[in-house]
């Protein structure tokens, strides 16, 4: 018995043996949404498979556990595995155990892998009304339009897939044969209204200013509309840039908190 024993433990044991462990969070997290992980494990063993690997996250997301039935000698696996976190601000995730129930599932092998990996989770956003808000006074040349729309007058803002019906000018060679994808290039019409996010201004407690804010910063960043942000005396000036963005939901996500530096 003693010896069946032995050889379940040393099994085991190689089991989990040389693994390496990768983890990948998407680039937008929001409190209290449910997001996808991407953990890749991979066998760095030249000649022994790895058998029903078990992934347990840090307890603070789920009790639940994963399971990657079979890794190749010298080949890697992805699982995604749900999380939800449930406050906004920058979270520490220290750790991951990789465990083995191999060969016989009742002598468990677990081994703490670090992972050192911090994530900042913006504020749950939340709809609200656009009353609150600042509007810059717009700059415009003689003979222009101030709108907020896509338009073929103004500054490049992106790449977009090809529509029917675009101009046949403005398709974006260089994306297209890069993607193998008909591209064009998408453009701010010559106006628009800047508008800044006054915090102090919008409703309700601070948690519900602070999801409000999101929710305006990624209703305004989906109209075209440049945005920034009023923090008491400090002002961010609007910008319409994914940069800006992340920016402005970084600091909502660390509000009165010094876990992230801005």
């Amino acid at each position: 018995m003693l010896s069946f024993m032995g050889i379940s433990g040393f099994l085991g044991a190689r089991n989990i043996s040389r693994l390496r462990i990768d983890i990948e969070f998407p680039e937008e997290i929001f409190a209290k949404t449910q997001i996808p992980i991407k953990i890749k494990l991979e066998n760095k063993r030249r000649y022994l498979p790895s058998f029903l690997i078990r992934i347990e996250l840090d307890n603070r997301f789920q009790k639940n556990t994963f399971v990657i039935p079979y890794i190749k000698n010298g080949s890697s696996e992805e699982i995604h595995i749900p999380i939800k976190f449930d406050k906004r601000g920058t979270h520490q995730i220290d750790k991951l155990r990789i465990c083995s129930v191999f060969p016989f599932n009742f002598f468990i092998r677990c081994k703490l892998y670090k992972i050192d990996k911090k994530v900042v989770v913006f504020p749950k956003p939340i709809k609200c009304e656009f009353s609150s808000i600042w509007q810059s006074k717009p700059k415009k040349r003689k003979g222009e339009n101030i709108s907020n729309k896509i338009g073929y007058g103004g500054d490049i803002i992106g790449i977009r897939n090809y529509i029917y019906g675009d101009p046949i000018k403005y398709i974006h060679w260089k994306a297209t044969a890069k993607t193998g994808e008909l591209k064009v290039k998408e453009f701010l019409s010559l106006e628009f209204q800047p508008t800044i996010i006054d915090l102090a201004s919008l409703d309700g407690d601070i948690e519900k200013k602070l999801s409000c804010a999101t929710y305006l910063i990624l209703q305004l960043y989906k109209n075209l509309t440049p945005f920034g942000l009023k923090m008491g005396k400090k002002v961010y000036k609007p910008e319409l840039s994914l940069k800006n963005k992340r920016k402005l939901l970084k600091i909502l996500a660390n509000y009165d908190t010094n876990l992230y530096q801005f």
